[in-house]
């Protein structure tokens, strides 16, 4: 496994889409759902696997200026910018070695955790990741299908009060991946156990007959 601070083992050489990407963002530590089961499904790809801890690393805090310069054309050069520059490739350098993405996300008030969001919104460059067309916008990383694992105590996954999964699922399509699953997680303050063996049976049952789901 290959993470960020440098650790590999048996990781494949990137720009091939070889590898797994895999996101955690729970701030929970061993009895996040969405770990569990992001391991869980990892294993069962038995690739190699670039992961990114959000929670446990989180990204820099970023400023509006430079907000705005890493979305922009600024021709500023100040090293605050640089640096934000340089973070953001590199993490759409980690999408676009990989062929398949998982990301474990759960329901904090009916959205996505905050870590996430910054990371999404590094990774959304215009030009860079995607771009628009005359028939809409065109993802550029060739990544070729997602996991998203999604967790929640009690708000039904794809429902109403659900702006967690719809929300990945476009930021998905934005991006050009296709193939998107959501795993779905919910019910987690009933009974933990159940809901991750749950997780599984709809894991194994992507693996085995691999399609598209989505959240309705």
């Amino acid at each position: 496994m290959k993470t960020p601070s440098g650790n590999t083992s048996g990781a494949g050489s990137q720009g091939n889409h070889t590898t797994v990407l895999h996101i955690d963002s729970s701030a929970r530590g061993s009895d996040s759902i969405t770990r569990t089961l992001g391991r869980y499904l990892v294993d069962q790809l038995a690739q190699p696997v670039v992961h990114r801890d959000l929670a446990a690393q989180p990204l820099p805090r970023i400023s509006a200026e430079d907000l705005i310069g890493v979305h922009g054309s600024s021709a500023d050069s100040r090293d605050s910018l640089a640096k934000q520059l340089a973070l953001s490739d590199a993490l759409i350098d980690e999408l676009r070695a990989a062929s398949t993405l998982v990301l474990g996300a759960p329901m904090y008030n009916f959205g996505i955790p905050a870590v996430l969001k910054q990371w999404i919104d590094a990774v959304c460059r215009a030009g860079v990741s995607f771009r628009y067309t005359e028939r809409g916008p065109q993802g550029l990383l060739g990544v070729e299908r997602a996991f998203l694992i999604v967790s929640s105590g009690g708000t039904a996954i794809g429902g109403e009060a659900d702006f967690a999964s719809r929300y990945l699922l476009h930021i998905c399509r934005f991006l050009g991946i296709d193939s998107v699953h959501v795993i779905d997680a919910s019910g987690s303050k009933r009974a933990p156990g159940e809901v991750i063996a749950r997780g599984e049976q709809q894991i194994d049952k992507v693996l085995a007959a691999p399609g598209q789901v989505q959240v309705a």
